[in-house]
């Protein structure tokens, strides 16, 4: 009785961590929106490419946009940096903490998500000029 059990987990497995990474970048697209969005400008965002504790979300607003790097923590998801296409590199990722292996990842995941959105909403996640390190609860109302 426990193999045919065993065997329809494993084979849920998958569907659950598509799932769970549906969850997270929803949980992702709300912090943002409540953190950034205003009544008279509101915050797209996507694609969230989520990685373990780590995620890069792209964000329009207005004729802004950019990505941010956010990181899971013990009370959930936080912005970490904003940046445009320097959150691309590796070693942007390196610099925020993710190890080599995981950046490289990322980076790749992410390149990978953005190369299924249209090409013009991808060149606004350019816009961003520099890297801006956000501060536990502040918000890049300068971007």
């Amino acid at each position: 009785m426990k193999a045919p059990i065993l065997a329809l987990l494993l084979a849920c497995s998958p569907l659950l961590a598509v799932a769970d990474t549906a969850s997270e970048q929803q949980s992702i697209q709300q912090l943002m929106r409540h953190n950034f969005e205003r009544p008279d400008s509101p915050l797209d965002v996507g694609p969230v490419t989520v990685q373990d504790d780590y995620a890069v979300a792209g964000w329009l607003q207005d004729q802004r946009g950019g990505r941010a790097l956010l990181r899971k923590g013990p009370h959930g998801w936080r912005v970490v940096l904003c940046a445009g296409d320097s959150l691309l590199d590796p070693a942007t990722l390196r610099s925020a903490g993710l190890n080599e292996q995981d950046s490289a990842q990322l980076s790749q995941a992410v390149r990978q998500a953005e190369s299924e959105q249209p090409i013009e909403r991808v060149k606004q996640f350019a816009l961003f000029q520099g890297v801006v390190k956000v501060d536990k609860g502040a918000a890049h109302g300068n971007h």
